[in-house]
């Protein structure tokens, strides 16, 4: 089983993300921090692009809601994700695909 989590402090606007699996690489596939910005947790069919694209959206001031909606829009194999972001706003947006493994 893999869980991740995304979240934001609403006292110090201090953000993170954290992953727990079996597969000792998970760290260079899942998550995704960047100060300032956001958190982006990519698991399942995990595609990296997620992480930077998705950072580069909310760095460009683009909410977590709106910022997922773009990833997915763009992605044929989003049935087969899951994911989740958390804007400076404290704002999370999370998706599962309906084909993700149980």
């Amino acid at each position: 089983m893999t869980y991740s989590i995304v979240a934001r402090d609403e006292k110090t606007g201090e953000m993170g993300v954290a992953v727990q699996t079996c597969n000792l690489a998970v760290g260079t596939w899942v998550p995704w921090a960047q100060g300032g910005v956001g958190a982006v947790a990519t698991q399942a069919h995990a595609d990296r692009t997620y992480g930077t694209h998705g950072l580069g959206l909310l760095d460009d001031g683009t909410r977590a809601n709106e910022a997922l909606k773009t990833l997915l829009s763009a992605d044929e194999q989003r049935d087969f994700r899951q994911v989740a972001l958390v804007d400076t706003t404290g704002a999370v947006a999370a998706h599962t695909g309906r084909r993700c493994l149980p």
